[in-house]
């Protein structure tokens, strides 16, 4: 199977040929104010939706290559595909998938066991952490506001720390039963255990967002006693299927250079 997607073109070398009897084609999203190429047009943009399928595939083992596409210079047949559609989008099979969520439903359901390892968490619960940070941070960084600027720091603090007390409040099979002792801090490594998953290809690639503008643009930093996020990012750096996915951070700032108002 051939997978494209664009404006990261990924071309799978080894993928799920027992899985898809057409290949399907994946049409990922420009990142805010610029291509999903970097600012020299080459090298990876920022683009957390493209990080997140990538770090899917990666995880499920398929192995590709990248190429980035300069959405500037659109090329002609990604116009043809869905006329009028935003990225990110999948076609397969002549449907057309818009939504990312759906797009990883359906790669979650063709790379399945007991070929490809299952990637969605155990609990329900981490899929939701941490859902409101991006959009508390979006609020703070683009406010132009002095008089509003420590309010909506305070809001995103409480949902950093909302996230950071579930991933220091310890998993079911992390609790002993019999023990009389008080509940441990949890060590595991990632939302649902020490294995990373689908909720982290989500949540991940926008933390780390978070964490890289947020300190060039409003000097903001996760507090050192949030040990629950810094010992979750510091995990997520020491695996390659972050890292390798990640862009670099001046791309991330670049991205942001026009979204990060100047207050007034």
């Amino acid at each position: 199977m051939h997978t494209q997607i664009y404006p990261l073109f990924i071309q799978a070398i080894r993928s799920a040929q027992d899985s898809f009897h057409t290949p399907p084609l994946l049409i990922l999203p420009p990142p805010p104010h610029q291509s999903c190429a970097g600012s020299d047009g080459e090298s990876i943009g920022n683009c957390p939706f493209s990080q997140r399928l990538f770090m899917i595939l990666w995880l499920k083992g398929v192995i590709f290559n990248v190429t980035t596409v300069d959405l500037k210079r659109k090329p002609a047949d990604l116009q043809k595909l869905a006329p009028g559609t935003n990225p990110p989008f999948m076609t397969f099979d002549g449907e057309v998938k818009i939504d990312v969520n759906k797009i990883e439903e359906f790669l979650e359901e063709k790379l399945a066991p007991p070929r490809y390892p299952k990637l969605a968490p155990n609990h329900l619960e981490s899929y939701s952490a941490g859902n409101d940070v991006f959009a508390k941070f979006s609020a703070f960084i683009k406010n132009t506001r002095k008089d509003a600027n420590e309010n909506l720091e305070k809001t995103l603090l409480k949902a950093l720390r909302k996230l950071n007390n579930y991933l220091n409040t310890p998993l079911p099979e992390e609790i002993d039963a019999y023990s009389t002792e008080e509940l441990p801090v949890s060590s595991r490594k990632f939302l649902d255990g020490d294995e990373l998953t689908l909720a982290d290809c989500n949540l991940l690639p926008k933390l780390h967002i978070i964490k890289v503008v947020a300190k060039k643009y409003r000097n903001f930093e996760f507090p050192l006693e949030m040990t629950g996020i810094w010992r979750y990012l510091n995990n997520a750096y020491a695996r390659e299927e972050f890292t390798n996915t990640c862009p670099a951070d001046r791309e991330i700032e670049f991205a942001y250079l026009d979204v990060a108002k100047r207050m007034k």
